[in-house]
């Protein structure tokens, strides 16, 4: 007979992360995304594995990889609010990008942000995607909740691509100007 040993799992709730933000915001604001980005981004193999375990139960998949690409934004959003962390959906929006779009992410309380701020999520989830994809993912938030808008849409695709949408919003193209041109 065979033991199974089981790691615990440790929930850190909504409001540890938000106050961690805060705290960082108020102690280091020139550094604070940066480390709740970081933070962020350790807790992707977490959400990863547990969207594993959850696909293999709701889909019969030995890995996430095993899932119909038909599948996949349905299995996502399925996971992410059945997890907590809110309703999502997914597209792809130009060759390379896939949007992630949410209109209740939990990290994006209600507050006057000048700019985009779920910088825990943006952090987990390039982690996350990475070991979807099996390649590196950036994640770039372009819309967010906390500024007032209706969703949070998080850009995900390669380094070198974010970084091209990144350097022509800062040099004043919208992300959807800079989607339309990665049309082409």
């Amino acid at each position: 007979m065979s033991t199974v040993l089981s790691v615990p799992r440790l929930t850190v709730g909504r409001a540890t992360i938000n106050q961690l933000r805060q705290v960082l915001e108020r102690e280091v604001p020139a550094e604070a995304a940066q480390l709740v980005r970081e933070v962020g981004f350790s807790a992707g193999a977490a959400a990863y594995d547990g969207f594993a375990d959850w696909c293999s139960t709701r889909y019969g998949v030995e890995s996430p990889q095993g899932l119909d690409s038909r599948y996949l934004s349905e299995a996502l959003g399925g996971f992410f609010r059945d997890d907590g962390w809110g309703t999502a959906s997914t597209e792809i929006v130009a060759p390379g990008i896939l949007a992630f779009d949410t209109p209740d992410w939990f990290e994006a309380e209600p507050r006057d942000a000048d700019y985009p701020c779920c910088h825990f999520s943006a952090g987990m989830l390039s982690d996350f995607f990475t070991r979807l994809s099996g390649q590196a993912a950036a994640v770039l938030e372009v819309e967010c909740r906390a500024t007032g808008q209706a969703r949070c849409r998080y850009l995900v695709g390669s380094p070198e691509m974010l970084t091209w949408v990144y350097e022509g919003m800062a040099d004043g193209a919208s992300h959807g100007e800079m989607i339309s041109r990665a049309r082409g």
